[in-house]
């Protein structure tokens, strides 16, 4: 089964930039094997590859690391170069600060900095809030730094704390995916994830020949890898993949495989912004959206892969998840 699918939302926000340099937004994301009309459908999701290959497009587009969201322009290699210095820092702290030096010397509108305690580190990034109104580059950056720190030492950081300079966004659910923590703030003072010190002393695991490699889709990887998989949703979405298509396990079932009360179980989903039947429904989308992207199968096998013996019925719980029939995604998702 495909991963996690990602929101049109994160496409529209994206292009704000673009928007503002005037250009032809059909064309862009119809290059990236996006329909367009996709964009009017708040719920329409795309899928990780989708996405990645939408935000190389943009970046090539714009000539912009920056995807025009900053008056001046961020030049095609910049990131690349910051690898290059940074891959023989030694260890994950050296090379962070390295990263924060090397992009002061862009100004200090836009900036990265890396501080840390005997406990605890904080990756701070500062946007200027008029040029994100969508938060989009606020949260590429924290997406790209926190999986660039984790690619460099072959290990994916769980993140102890985020804290965002702003309200909870329309599009909150998603952050459980973007950045999962135990603890999420809004409306502080700073932009920071924080994570364990003792990070920063881990040795660098990659080489100019895997960074090489690493540099042929990032940044735009950057944007989907290194995923949570330790939150209690993604766990539960492990042990239903094998049901699908099948009777899913009671949330009384799931509970006693994870040695938890069926009390304990809801209410610690319910900290991460879910219910079990909304994780049950969101792995039924995620496994149709793949699934209309074979175009061997008709709408009545997808379906009951999907798990549902009515063909009417998956039609109408997946225009509730999505705001289209099957029949219409497929048509619009067609390359």
């Amino acid at each position: 089964m495909n991963r996690e699918t990602i929101s049109i939302h994160f496409v529209n926000a994206a292009l704000t930039g673009a928007k503002r340099l005037n250009m032809d937004i059909e064309s862009l994301v119809s290059r990236a094997g996006i329909d367009p009309s996709l964009l009017l459908q708040p719920k329409a999701r795309v899928s990780p590859e989708q996405y990645t290959r939408f935000a190389q497009t943009l970046w090539l587009a714009t000539q912009d690391e920056h995807l025009g969201f900053d008056s001046t322009p961020r030049r095609l290699g910049t990131f690349a170069t910051m690898c290059q210095l940074i891959i023989h820092a030694g260890t994950l702290g050296r090379a962070l600060e390295r990263g924060q030096q090397f992009y002061s010397l862009f100004g200090s509108d836009w900036s990265m900095s890396i501080s840390h305690d005997l406990h605890e580190a904080r990756l701070r990034v500062n946007i200027p809030r008029e040029r994100d109104v969508d938060h989009f580059i606020t949260e590429s950056m924290l997406m790209i730094w926190h999986g660039l720190a984790s690619w460099l030492i072959e290990r994916r950081i769980p993140l102890e704390r985020v804290k965002f300079g702003y309200p909870k966004p329309k599009h909150v659910e998603e952050y459980d995916a973007l950045f999962f923590a135990p603890t999420m703030i809004f409306d502080t003072t700073y932009t920071e994830i924080s994570f364990a010190a003792d990070y920063l002393a881990l040795p660098i695991r990659q080489t100019e020949a895997t960074l090489n490699e690493f540099l042929k889709t990032a940044p735009a990887k950057l944007l989907i890898k290194f995923k949570n998989t330790n939150s209690l949703t993604s766990r539960i979405r492990e042990l239903l993949k094998t049901h699908i298509g099948t009777d899913m396990p009671t949330l009384n079932d799931i509970a006693a495989q994870l040695y938890l009360s069926p009390q304990t179980l809801r209410r610690r989903l319910a900290t991460e912004g879910k219910s079990y039947q909304g994780v049950k429904d969101d792995l039924r989308r995620d496994a149709a959206i793949h699934l209309l992207g074979m175009p061997h199968l008709t709408l009545d096998e997808v379906a009951e892969q999907v798990g549902f013996s009515e063909t009417s019925t998956f039609h109408r719980a997946f225009k509730k998840w999505t705001g289209v029939t099957p029949g219409l995604y497929r048509q619009i998702h067609a390359e």
